[in-house]
């Protein structure tokens, strides 16, 4: 069972010039306290085709996490414009939030994003180099994609001293202990060799 789920990620800001920051309230619940902290991340999809233009806009630690309900508002500085392709720059992509315990991703919330011009004239005949301060981004908040991923929650220090206390639990006591059974295989003797 997660430890961790997010109860809820709102979207501020939104729509909003291209070129301000992204901003989320995101709400999470521990079921139990954490002592190591939870990484986030905003991840911005520069190319659908290739995974290389992903860009990640920020990382933060939150914790150690105690049990209970927790928010914060994680913001991040928009894409750097120049690592995105010209024919990739307007139109539909997507911005994820991504939640890891340990390395270990356990969640992941994405957005569609529209990038747009606001002017008419700019929209109908965009220019061939994206005029970023002219975009805005319209961040599809009501329908996010939310994938849950199950992990791990123990520290490997944690899995090392669970595993010793199940070992020490698994030996029995020397009073309770039985012989094993041992199967021997059947010996064959003629008559001749037995001596009474």
């Amino acid at each position: 069972m997660a430890k961790v789920q997010i109860t809820n990620v709102v979207v501020l800001n939104n729509p909003a010039p291209f070129l301000s920051p992204f901003q989320f309230e995101v709400t999470l619940e521990c079921i139990e306290d954490l002592p190591h902290d939870i990484e986030c991340k905003i991840v911005y999809v520069g190319s659908a085709e290739s995974e290389e233009f992903d860009q990640v806009l920020d990382s933060v630690l939150v914790g150690p996490v105690p049990a209970g309900k927790h928010m914060f508002v994680f913001q991040a500085d928009p894409p750097d414009t120049n690592k995105i392709p010209v024919q990739d720059a307007l139109g539909v992509t997507i911005v994820l939030v991504i939640c890891s315990y340990l390395g270990k991703e356990f969640v992941r919330v994405g957005y569609y994003v529209n990038n747009d011009y606001t002017d008419q004239e700019m929209r109908d005949e965009p220019p061939e180099i994206p005029q970023f301060d002219k975009v805005q981004k319209n961040i599809l908040a009501t329908n996010p994609r939310v994938t849950r991923f199950k992990i791990d929650w123990e520290s490997p220090e944690q899995q090392q001293q669970n595993q010793i206390t199940e070992n020490n639990n698994d030996v029995p006591s020397s009073s309770n202990q039985e012989e094993p059974y041992v199967q021997m295989p059947p010996v064959e003797m003629s008559m001749d060799a037995m001596a009474f």
